[in-house]
C-alpha cells in the first residue's frame, strides 16, 4: 500500500495497458494504405462502404456474449445511464447483422457491404495478439448458394494481392463435408466431434502422428501436459487421416481424393457437390488453382459458420528467437453464417463474408520485408535564426511541388539538426549558410546515397574531401534536384 501523502513516481504513470499498441507513422501509414488498397478491391466488385459505431448493445451479441449479467468476458462493456449494457465491438460482423436487420425493409437485397476500423477483444494479450486491432471486412447478406461464397473467396484472394502479399493461399472447406465425415465414423456426441475437428485443425503444427494421437487415446506435449483424445479405434483414425491428407495441389485432384474417402453419406456428398460448384465459379472469376485451394483441415467457428469456410494464409517463413523457421499463417478468414442476421427477425436471412486482419497482415509483411519502408520529410536546416523565414520559404517551395518537407523547429546547432533529420528518416536536408545566401545557392545533402557512399570511406580526411551525397545548386534548381534525388533513391 502506498504511504499516505506520498506522491507516485512520475515514471510509473507513463505506462500503457497491455494489448493496446502504440503506433508510429510508419505503421499508421502502412495500415491506412493497406485499407485503401483492400477497400478499393471491394468497391471494384460492387460493394458499398458503411461505418457503424464502436459500441453495440450487449444483448445484440446474443449467444456470442459469454455472460449476460456481467458482459465483460471476452468483450469490453460499460453500463449506460439507462442501465443497458454496451460493448465495444469485437468484430465488424455483429454490427453488420444488427444494421442489416434494422434496415432490412429499405436495403437493396442482397445487401453487399464493406467496412473497416478497429475492434476490441477482452482477452489475454501475447506476442502478435492484441486487444485492439484493425480489420477490413466484406459481406453479402441475403444471398443463398455457392455463387455468393465463391465470390467472397475470389475477392479475398484479390484483396490479399492488393494488400501486397506475395506468397499466400486462400484455403477452403465446407461444413457439410466435415459433418458427413463425422457421421460416417459414427461420431455422434458433440464432445467427440469437437475433439476430432480440433485435432484436424492442428495438422500443420502436430503432423499426422500428433493428430493420430489426438484422434485415439490422447497426447502428451513437450511440457508434459496431457490432452485427452477422441477415443477412436484404428480403422476410424485411418479414415479421418485419409480425409486430412486429401488436400492436393489442384482443386480437382482434391475433390477426387475426398470423394474416395467417404461414400453413401448424404451430407458428405452434398459437401463434395458444393465444392465442385464453387470450383467452377472460382475458375470463372479468375481465381487460380494453387492460390485458392481446397483444404479439408480448415476448421473455423464451429458454432458460427453454417456452410463453406475459408482462411487466408501467408506462406512466408520467418526465424524465431531460436533460429527456427516459423510460418506466419492466418491473416484473415470467413465463411457462410446463415444464423446471425436471422436471429433479429422472424425470417431466414442468409449471409456470407470474410475479414482481413489489417494489423496482423501489416505486422507480418514488415517481418518478411514486403512492407515498404516509409521515408521521412526533407528537413530544411536553420543555421541562422535571423534568417529563419528564409528556411520557411524554401520548405514552402518544396511542399508546393508535392515534396514532403519541414523546417527544423528546435534551437540546436547543425550537428544535432543532422541527427534529428537522421532520426526522422529524412531522405535529404537543405542547408543554407552565409556562403550559400550570398551566392543565391543551397546545399542539398542526400542522406540515403550519402550513407551508402560513406560506408566505403576509410578516414575523416577522405570524407571531408569527397563530401558524399552532397551537392550545391542554385535556389531555382533546388526543387528539381531534390525530385531527382528522391526518384533515384526509390
Amino acid at each position: 500500500m502506498m504511504a499516505k501523502n506520498k506522491k507516485p513516481n512520475p515514471k510509473s504513470l507513463a505506462r500503457k495497458p497491455r494489448g493496446f499498441p502504440d503506433k508510429r507513422e510508419d505503421v499508421l501509414k502502412a495500415e491506412l494504405d493497406m485499407i485503401h488498397r483492400v477497400s478499393s478491391v471491394y468497391r471494384l466488385w460492387g460493394f458499398e462502404g458503411i461505418e457503424t459505431g464502436a459500441f453495440e448493445y450487449a444483448d445484440a451479441l446474443g449467444k456470442f456474449l459469454p455472460d449476460q449479467d456481467r458482459p465483460n468476458a471476452g468483450v469490453f462493456a460499460i453500463q449506460d445511464d439507462d442501465e443497458q449494457w454496451m460493448s465495444l465491438r469485437y468484430d465488424l460482423t455483429a454490427p453488420l447483422a444488427r444494421f442489416a436487420a434494422e434496415h432490412w425493409d429499405t436495403l437493396p437485397k442482397p445487401f453487399r457491404r464493406y467496412a473497416y476500423g478497429p475492434v476490441w477483444r477482452n482477452e489475454k494479450p501475447g506476442p502478435g495478439r492484441f486487444r485492439e486491432f484493425m480489420q477490413c471486412d466484406a459481406d453479402t447478406v441475403g444471398a443463398k448458394g455457392p455463387a455468393a461464397d465463391a465470390e467472397m473467396i475470389a475477392m479475398m484472394a484479390e484483396a490479399l494481392k492488393a494488400a501486397g502479399a506475395q506468397r499466400f493461399n486462400v484455403r477452403v472447406n465446407t461444413r457439410d463435408l466435415m459433418s458427413g465425415l463425422l457421421d460416417s465414423i459414427d461420431a455422434r456426441d458433440e464432445e467427440t466431434r469437437l475433439i476430432i475437428l480440433r485435432a484436424l485443425d492442428k495438422l500443420d503444427r502436430l503432423g499426422l502422428s500428433g493428430v493420430a494421437d489426438l484422434l485415439g487415446e490422447g497426447r502428451e506435449d513437450e511440457s508434459g501436459d496431457y490432452t485427452k483424445g477422441a477415443g477412436l479405434d484404428a480403422e476410424r483414425v485411418k479414415r479421418v487421416l485419409a480425409f486430412a491428407e486429401s488436400g492436393k495441389s489442384s482443386r480437382g485432384e482434391t475433390l477426387e481424393a475426398l470423394a474416395a474417402v467417404v461414400s453413401g453419406n448424404e451430407a458428405y456428398d452434398r459437401g463434395i457437390a458444393e465444392l465442385r460448384e464453387i470450383d467452377g465459379l472460382l475458375s470463372a472469376m479468375g481465381a487460380p488453382d494453387g492460390v485458392v485451394v481446397f483444404d479439408p483441415t480448415i476448421v473455423r467457428g464451429l458454432e458460427y459458420y453454417t456452410g463453406p469456410v475459408f482462411e487466408g494464409e501467408l506462406l512466408d517463413e520467418i526465424l524465431d528467437e531460436k533460429g527456427r523457421a516459423v510460418r506466419i499463417g492466418s491473416v484473415g478468414g470467413g465463411g457462410r453464417y446463415d444464423g446471425l442476421v436471422s436471429r433479429f427477425r422472424n425470417e431466414e436471412i442468409p449471409a456470407t463474408g470474410f475479414s482481413l486482419g489489417i494489423s496482423r497482415l501489416a505486422a507480418a509483411m514488415s517481418l518478411t520485408g514486403e512492407l515498404n519502408a516509409l521515408s521521412g520529410p526533407v528537413v530544411v536546416l536553420v543555421l541562422d535564426r535571423e534568417h529563419v523565414a528564409d528556411s520557411h520559404v524554401l520548405a514552402h517551395q518544396l511542399r508546393a511541388a508535392g515534396i514532403r518537407s519541414e523546417v527544423y523547429m528546435g534551437s540546436s546547432g547543425m550537428r544535432p539538426q543532422m541527427k534529428y533529420a537522421d532520426r526522422r528518416g529524412a531522405p535529404a536536408v537543405v542547408i543554407v549558410g552565409e556562403d550559400e545566401r550570398q551566392k543565391g545557392t543551397v546545399t542539398i545533402k542526400d542522406l540515403i546515397v550519402g550513407a551508402q557512399k560513406a560506408k566505403a570511406i576509410k578516414d575523416n580526411t577522405e570524407w571531408r574531401e569527397s563530401r558524399p551525397g552532397q551537392v550545391e545548386v542554385s535556389r531555382d534548381e533546388m526543387v528539381a534536384t531534390i525530385k531527382g534525388m528522391l526518384e533515384a533513391d526509390n
